[in-house]
């Protein structure tokens, strides 16, 4: 008999409202457990031998939320409708018209109504006040036509479809970048939308060196006689092209204009746009300017990425003793399977559009990650901002990452390569060169199944599915709180909730004092945030989504600090979140202390 794996009241309710598959009043998935016979059913049968066996392992990594597969993957794997099983999409390239500007509009809507969360880079759009020479009309600027698609993506909402979770990208000298940084301002503009500044490496020097900055646009109706030009990588170009210079502007005003904003309203977060292109695997056939609603799969125009993470809780042996441990090869065989059902997925899963397929299934790219670490750190005795914590932390990632590729190169050997695999080029990569060479010798003999193998997601729903286990990588938030969450009809109802690791502790230990390890974010130091996303992103080759927290009263000269750190530790993106009356909350501690969620909460994240 199967005992009910649901601990808490708030993970039998995700399920049951967002992953159990019902038709109006007919119920398929009578139990938990027929939805993961389910979904391991659905990912066999792309197989081409073997079913039952196939069945029975993806099912055996699924049981007791061991491995937690995307929230597209768990609504929709096995229930025979027209969805994708894929959370993350990045958009075509928008072309600089207005049939261009529409029909990327309804792409995203396509896109949005089969659950996908979309990602969109707005710098193809000219400035505010450029004149189109072709019709004599004056443009309005990227930041006006997001808000098209931010009531394009309401109106989705307000039909029944899945709630919209979309990302937009604007470079750091385009003219109207000002504006973008201050969009949010407003409590009322852009909700559904988060907001990522790309900056290359060549603002950030100039910052360092207290240079001026120019804002340009490429010269596509000529150029003024006599006006400044210079020469620019571009998004949706794969060459350098003439820009136009608008006006130039101190580097350090526009780093000030853009951090003083996202200290006091959260956003725009930042993406470091070299450093994503340079550790891209597929450097020699792609321009990279956008990503998932997260930003932990930076992706190309129609690009599509697949996630799941395991549940590293589910891997503790002995918590809360001198002998706790972490099963790492327990991991691994868990790491092996969840690879090769999460390349299943790609077969089995629908596409929005046929660009979105056809980019899939060339590069058949995932990403698997982990959660539940900072829970699985309290049960080991570990504090979050040791370094042994952070040693522990790397070692999980590296078993997971070492042990996708192998799957990985072992899938090529059976099924075949990726489509677009060219194999002296890809081993050129500079995350292909930090492999183990038993793993780059077998991508030289057989080529590699999957572009990209690894992430780590927010997990927002899945880890409250999996009984409130912390989500990703971050810190507990609160060990007791309470969260809003979002119904079907669209109203909210309330939850007290009680971390995953504190429960365990009272159930074991009644009311004994808390040990040590036993810290919430609000007890870290943004530093020890930057290090543990430092520490893991080696083993990643897609991205991290992380939020660093930062107290209130934290002094805006320091909190700058952090951003710089991030680009000097390597890092391929920083966001934070400091307490403020714009961004709202969704996290609420029980004595009414207001809590910062994740960028992208249970609400914006495409589950």
């Amino acid at each position: 008999m199967l005992i009910d794996p649901f601990l808490t009241e708030i993970s039998r309710h995700i399920w049951d409202s967002k992953y159990r598959f019902r038709d109006g009043s007919a119920v398929h998935d009578r139990t938990v457990d027929d939805s993961w016979r389910r979904i391991a059913r659905s990912l066999a049968s792309v197989e081409k031998s073997d079913w039952a066996r196939w069945e029975n392992h993806f099912y055996s990594v699924l049981r007791d939320f061991r491995f937690l597969p995307g929230g597209r993957i768990q609504a929709g794997a096995g229930t025979g409708r027209r969805v994708t099983l894929f959370n993350c999409f990045v958009m075509g390239t928008i072309e600089d018209s207005m049939d261009g500007i529409f029909d990327g509009l309804k792409e995203g809507a396509l896109t949005m109504q089969q659950g996908g969360g979309v990602g969109y880079d707005f710098s193809t759009l000219r400035p505010r006040g450029a004149t189109a020479k072709s019709v004599g009309t004056v443009a309005s600027g990227p930041v006006s036509f997001m808000q098209i698609w931010d009531a394009m993506c309401g109106t989705l909402l307000s039909t029944g479809a899945r709630r919209g979770a979309m990302m937009a990208t604007l470079r750091c000298d385009h003219p109207d970048i000002e504006a973008f940084i201050d969009a949010k301002r407003d409590s009322q503009v852009l909700r559904r939308f988060n907001l990522s500044v790309l900056v290359t490496d060549a603002f950030m020097e100039a910052v360092h060196r207290d240079q001026d900055w120019a804002l340009v646009f490429p010269a596509e109706d000529g150029i003024p006689a006599g006006s400044d030009t210079a020469k620019r990588q571009w998004s949706g170009r794969s060459e350098p092209v003439r820009c136009r210079v608008y006006r130039r502007l101190r580097a350090r005003e526009l780093w000030d204009k853009l951090m003083r904003a996202t200290y006091e309203y959260a956003e725009p977060g930042v993406l470091f746009l070299d450093r994503i292109n340079q550790q891209n695997n597929l450097w020699y056939r792609e321009q990279i300017s956008a990503t998932n609603p997260c930003g932990e799969i930076p992706l190309p125009p129609y690009g599509a990425c697949n996630l799941g993470s395991i549940n590293l809780t589910a891997f503790v042996h002995d918590p809360f003793t001198d002998g706790a441990r972490l099963d790492l090869d327990a991991i691994r065989k868990t790491a092996a399977v969840a690879t090769r059902m999460m390349d299943n997925v790609i077969d089995a899963s629908l596409f929005p559009l046929d660009k979105q397929a056809a980019q899939a299934r060339g590069t058949r790219h995932i990403g698997l990650g982990l959660t539940g670490l900072a829970d699985t750190l309290i049960m080991l005795g570990l504090h979050y901002a040791d370094e042994a914590a952070r040693e522990l932390a790397s070692q999980a990632m590296q078993a997971i990452c070492h042990t996708a590729y192998r799957t990985s190169v072992g899938l090529a050997e059976e099924k075949g390569a990726f489509p677009f695999f060219e194999r002296e080029k890809f081993l050129q990569g500079k995350f292909i060169q930090t492999l183990p060479g038993d793993i780059q010798d077998g991508i030289a003999r057989f080529g590699l199944r999957n572009s990209h193998l690894t992430a780590i997601a927010p997990t927002g729903t899945i880890s409250l599915l999996a009984n409130n286990v912390s989500s990703g990588l971050e810190p507990v938030y609160e060990f007791n709180y309470v969260r809003r969450v979002l119904e079907l009809d669209g109203s909210y109802t309330e939850h007290k909730l009680t971390d995953y690791a504190l429960r365990l502790w009272r159930e074991r230990h009644g009311d004994d004092a808390l040990p040590a390890a036993f810290v919430d974010t609000h007890a870290l130091a943004p530093a020890a945030h930057l290090a543990m996303q430092a520490a893991l992103q080696p083993h990643v080759d897609n991205s991290i989504s992380k939020t660093i927290n930062v107290p209130r009263d934290y002094r805006f000269e320091d909190f700058k600090e952090i951003y710089e750190r991030a680009y000097d530790m390597g890092l391929k993106g920083c966001t934070t979140f400091r307490p403020n009356p714009v961004t709202g909350e969704i996290l609420r501690g029980e004595t009414g202390q207001e809590t910062g969620p994740h960028c992208c909460t249970v609400e914006r994240e495409a589950d």
